[in-house]
């Protein structure tokens, strides 16, 4: 970290150095506390069948690392707007993971239908959460590669939500009753 704050010093000035790093080391602690709650969860009551479900869990969760391989801006506004989506998209994931608790899952499966916190007006706030600072990064090293693969991404994060959605209705007889009252995504839009 203190060979990051050098580099970014000797590189910009201070104010980009310090945007660059605070959105770097956001982009960092999502992916740990991704794998923290892959490491602690239970078993689950159900699974998605098949290979697809599976696939893009796999894609939706991994293909967003493949945007920091790809040069930064360097550029303030980018910076300065990359640091407040990731912020904003990780402190809504917090809050969201602390409501979900141990339903939490990359591929589709069954545990409990959570109706507390945010999913009493969204049913997929996490991915929600997750697209905000995905798109975070996004802004840090913005081309036309990077805007392609968020688009990419957000097509197969509407796949996994159709996957769990089919999961859920299927071993959870609340998720009918449930989902009939909540948005999918965006509240008005859906």
């Amino acid at each position: 970290m203190l060979l990051a704050l050098v580099y970014a010093i000797k590189i910009g000035s201070f104010s980009d150095s310090w945007l660059i790093l605070v959105s770097s080391f956001c982009l960092a602690s999502f992916y740990v506390l991704l794998g923290l709650l892959v490491m602690t969860r239970p078993p689950a009551k159900a699974h998605a069948d098949g290979l697809l479900p599976r696939i893009a869990a796999f894609v939706g969760t991994y293909l967003p690392w493949t945007i920091g391989f790809f040069g930064e801006t360097g550029k303030a506004l980018p910076n300065l707007a990359s640091t407040v989506c990731v912020l904003t998209g990780m402190a809504m994931m917090l809050v969201t993971i602390r409501h979900l608790g141990k339903s939490f899952s990359l591929v589709p499966q069954a545990r409990s239908v959570v109706q507390t916190g945010p999913y009493r007006w969204i049913k997929h706030p996490l991915y929600l959460a997750e697209q905000i600072a995905i798109f975070g990064v996004v802004l840090k090293v913005l081309s036309p590669v990077t805007l392609t693969l968020f688009v990419l991404h957000i097509g197969v994060q509407v796949c996994r939500i159709y996957y769990e959605e089919d999961l859920l209705r299927r071993n959870c007889p609340e998720y009918s009753t449930y989902e009939a009252s909540r948005w999918r995504l965006i509240p008005y839009v859906w």
